[in-house]
């Protein structure tokens, strides 16, 4: 049984390094986007969308089923939506929206991208909706959810001023700060590696009863994520 992942977010900081990762882990690879990934291979289904209003109507065609495992790493901030409410639309809005698709195709692992600072009782809107997302998928029952919490992503985000700033920042203390620390920042590619490394142990435990199943509620929070992606 040939095994499947579908992406969303696959453009974006993060999922531009994810999709590299899980094309050695699945021989097909849907990919849902507004553009073209940068990264292309001969497993990857592209399908192109202009409105992820339309995301039903992609489903219908993208085949997905139980042997397919479900990543989102969409996202954006206040400032690119333009306003509050078309943050919310699309970091609660399409990623829940996606997530009950995905169940409805039978899918039974999601591999969600949120933040560290995910609160429901959060003062700040960015951190608050990160948590209802994060509750809305979880209330759907996947067999297991695993949802990935990183701190400062490092990398090139088009649009973000001041987290630009910010890595820069760190990038003169980094020398001087151990990963140890909760909210050591992180680089994008560490926390695909990390995504991709916990579809594959969830993947064996299933197929090899080597070890227990993961919960059905698993969550991945930035320390672990840069223990398991340290170079030895």
């Amino acid at each position: 049984m040939q095994r499947k992942a579908i992406v969303i977010g696959a453009t974006g900081l993060v999922g531009q390094h994810l999709i590299k990762q899980l094309s050695e882990l699945y021989e097909t690879l849907i990919v849902i986007a507004r553009r073209p990934p940068r990264y292309i291979n001969a497993s990857m289904r592209f399908y192109q969308t202009n409105d992820f209003d339309n995301l039903p109507e992609i489903f219908a065609s993208v085949g997905a089923d139980r042997t397919t495992d479900a990543f989102s790493c969409l996202g954006t901030t206040k400032k690119q939506a333009g306003s509050d409410e078309a943050f919310r639309k699309v970091d609660y809005g399409y990623n829940v929206t996606f997530a009950k698709l995905c169940r409805d195709k039978g899918v039974e692992n999601f591999f969600l991208l949120s933040s560290m600072n995910a609160k429901i009782d959060s003062r700040f809107l960015y951190n608050r909706v990160k948590a209802e997302t994060e509750q809305a998928i979880e209330a759907l029952n996947f067999a297991q959810l695993l949802v990935f919490r990183p701190s400062l992503l490092l990398g090139k985000h088009k649009g973000r001023p001041l987290e630009s700033i910010s890595q820069r920042a760190f990038q003169l203390i980094s020398p001087l700060v151990s990963e140890s620390l909760p909210l050591h920042p992180i680089s994008a590619q560490r926390v695909a590696v990390a995504m991709a490394m916990m579809a594959q142990d969830s993947y064996e435990r299933r197929k090899y009863h080597t070890a227990p199943v993961l919960e059905r509620l698993t969550i991945i929070e930035n320390k672990q994520m840069l223990a398991m992606t340290r170079a030895k």
